[in-house]
């Protein structure tokens, strides 16, 4: 989690200093099982950050439906979160434009919207949790793409899944470039972040 807006602190794994890992069953950066398979078996992970106390401590991260507890950011890092007025989900990717386009980074499964479900990849039960510790659907839904000729996103809602959302891409192909060529960027690392993430 980064704490200053991408500024000069924070990690995506446990090479630096701030979060607390607690669990000896589950690494921050290591590796998930089992993952899904693209037109197969969709198997999904549920993730939780949240307080234990809403005004004071730390922000715990926890996994699967029993929220067992993974480690947690002690509450001084992010001081302006108490407050926060708006919650992000989605995906990112690091695009260094290297050779002065873009990266050929996928995205989620790397395939777009159009797909559906087994094909693409999707966040779903998107919720907050509220100062009284009760979950509530998100309200007030806004999506946004940085570059969609590569990526894409798409929020929706229905009863069994609450609200929900589809997202990735293939990242720069001749295809979807607008431009022929046939060479080929090794591909990048693939983040995906959250700024605060809950899902249950």
């Amino acid at each position: 989690m980064i704490s200053d807006a991408y500024d000069v602190t924070g990690c995506y794994n446990l090479q630096c200093s701030g979060f607390i890992q607690t669990s000896r069953t589950v690494v921050i950066g290591g590796t998930i099982a089992p993952v899904s398979i693209f037109e197969g078996s969709q198997f999904e992970i549920i993730i939780s950050v949240w307080k234990v106390n809403p005004k004071y401590g730390n922000w715990w991260l926890s996994l699967g439906s029993n929220h067992s507890l993974v480690g947690y950011w002690p509450a001084e890092i992010f001081t302006s979160l108490s407050s926060a007025d708006t919650v992000q989900w989605g995906g990112e990717i690091v695009n260094t434009q290297s050779s002065g386009r873009h990266t050929t980074t996928q995205m989620g499964s790397g395939h777009f919207l159009g797909e559906g479900f087994g094909k693409v990849s999707y966040l779903r039960n998107v919720e907050i949790l509220e100062n009284n510790n009760s979950f509530q659907p998100v309200q007030n839904v806004q999506v946004r793409v940085s570059n969609s000729r590569f990526y894409d996103i798409r929020n929706k809602s229905r009863e069994d899944w609450a609200s929900y959302i589809f997202y990735g891409g293939p990242g720069f192909t001749p295809m979807h470039s607008g431009v022929s060529s046939s060479s080929v960027l090794s591909s990048l690392l693939f983040y995906f972040s959250f700024i605060i993430f809950l899902l249950v």
